[in-house]
């Protein structure tokens, strides 16, 4: 008896997803899923680094002593690889994946896995999962803190504890098992098998007679349920190929990151690592789509601006959209600001500080522009204000409205009328009593000094006849002399 394989593999982005994070390959020998982390460009290259390290596996057919440390030496080099992208680029320094891959050797397989994707296995109408979830809630649930059923809604149940990151030593687990005919196996990323019940999952490995079929409709199954991750799947039945009519696949699979972004293969220390250097893979297959057979000639390099490009392509719709936003935000704020400015009105000087004048807007400058106009200057004085008055309009008399100011111009200009008939009222009646008072001094004196004159030579000047001179009035006038000018 010859076992071996029929197999497919199908990735899709999911529903709320921009890009495809996932990574998987299945060929005759090897079957992997790999699900990046760390933002949209980590986890495509953290996947498709994990799987393309272990893709020249299947070309070196190992004996079933080889396989776990084959495996393992795989896992390391992906780890490393890792790291030294993350040195290269600092800003790929959260990315990691899980990786979840089976190597075959005959009958028997190994298995490795560390994170939260999936391995099941189907035997005899027997369905059950094959690897243990590297997480916090699965830990939860070993120690029975929190049930089956809560781990779906609980608040950390993403949260990775082993994972494929470049900065730690992996710790993956490993394990031999024998294969038997009939078997179907199924590897996914938790995209699908968060979404989709165990129950489900069952009852389509069960339903569906070939391996394409089942992994078309579990995604689609995922997508119905909502689709809030990336979904990968890899389903393969073990075959006896003296037996089975149909045969075993002869192409290989490479889906989702790996393909898109065809990161360098790190190649392990074994002979067929050595040759895979002298013969490239290639393939060329979108989501969905089976791939060829990488070992056909490699297409001609993609040109290196088309990557940029094509995320300038993604991400224009999301800025156009932030500003718009921003541009009706700030349209907004200067209409209800250019209003409420608008509606405002004060008080104060002219520019020249002479008369009183209404500005509309508000009193106060931002950056030296000031954020009110003149809008009328009036023929009212400043200085014929009272000083009170004189004051509060130097600091700026708010009022309500329009209406209002005029009202207070009014009153303003009753208040230098009246005033105007009492100088006192303006505070410049004090300085016009004090100027009248030192010429009133001034005049007396004059007056005495001339009457004294008159008193001496007034007898012998006076001129019989003379006509009495009018006397000036008091304040300071000059007094007409008394006698002659000798």
């Amino acid at each position: 008896m010859t076992i071996a394989l029929r197999y497919a593999a199908y990735s899709d982005v999911g529903c709320l997803r921009e890009g495809n994070e996932d990574s998987a390959y299945a060929g005759p020998y090897l079957l992997a899923v790999a699900d990046g982390m760390g933002g949209h460009a980590g986890g495509e290259i953290a996947s498709a680094i994990a799987v393309s390290t272990l893709m020249p596996l299947d070309d070196d057919v190992t004996t079933a002593e080889e396989m776990t440390g084959s495996l393992l030496r795989a896992v390391e080099t992906a780890n490393t690889t890792l790291a030294q992208r993350v040195r290269e680029e600092p800003r790929l320094e959260n990315m990691g994946t899980t990786l979840t891959a089976m190597l075959w050797s005959g009958s028997r397989v190994a298995l490795v896995h560390v994170g939260d994707s999936r391995a099941y296995l189907l035997r005899g109408g027997e369905f059950g999962q094959i690897t243990h979830d590297h997480t916090l809630v699965q830990t939860l649930v070993d120690e029975g803190k929190i049930t089956e059923e809560e781990v779906a809604t609980h608040p950390q149940r993403s949260l990775l504890l082993r994972a494929l990151d470049g900065r730690s030593q992996v710790d993956p687990d490993i394990s031999v098992s024998e294969a038997a005919v009939g078997d179907r196996y199924l590897l996914c990323s938790d995209g699908l098998s968060g979404v989709v019940s165990a129950e489900t999952i069952k009852e389509t490995l069960l339903g569906e007679a070939v391996p394409e079929a089942a992994a078309r409709r579990l995604i689609d199954l995922a997508n119905r349920g909502g689709g809030p991750d990336n979904i990968t799947a890899v389903v393969a039945d073990v075959i006896d190929t003296a037996t089975d009519q149909g045969g075993p696949t002869q192409e290989t699979f490479l889906v989702g990151a790996a393909d898109q972004r065809r990161e360098p293969v790190m190649t392990p220390d074994t002979p067929a690592g050595r040759a895979q250097n002298l013969n490239q893979r290639a393939g060329d297959t979108a989501e969905m789509d089976r791939v060829p057979n990488l070992r056909s000639p490699a297409p001609p390099p993609a040109d290196e601006d088309d990557e940029p490009e094509q995320r300038t392509r993604r991400w224009w719709p999301m800025v156009l959209v932030f500003l718009l936003v921003v541009a009706v935000v700030a349209g907004a704020g200067y209409y209800f600001a250019s209003s409420y400015i608008g509606s405002q009105y004060f008080i104060a000087p002219t520019p020249d500080d002479r008369n009183v004048a209404v500005y509309n807007g508000v009193n106060t400058d931002i950056a030296g522009f000031s954020l009110a106009d003149l809008d009328e200057a009036t023929d009212i004085p400043l200085d014929s204000l009272p000083e009170n008055q004189r004051n509060l309009i130097a600091e700026g008399l708010e009022v309500d409205d329009r209406a209002a100011a005029d009202e207070r111009i009014e009153a303003l200009r009753a208040e230098a009328e009246k005033c105007a008939d009492d100088p006192e009222c303006s505070g410049q009646g004090g300085a016009q009593n004090d100027k009248s008072g030192t010429a009133t001094e001034s005049g007396e004196r004059g007056g005495s000094g001339s009457q004294e004159s008159g008193s001496q030579e007034g007898p012998q000047d006076a001129v019989p006849g003379d006509a009495p001179q009018e006397q000036a009035p008091a304040g300071g006038a000059e007094q007409p002399a008394t006698g002659g000018e000798g």
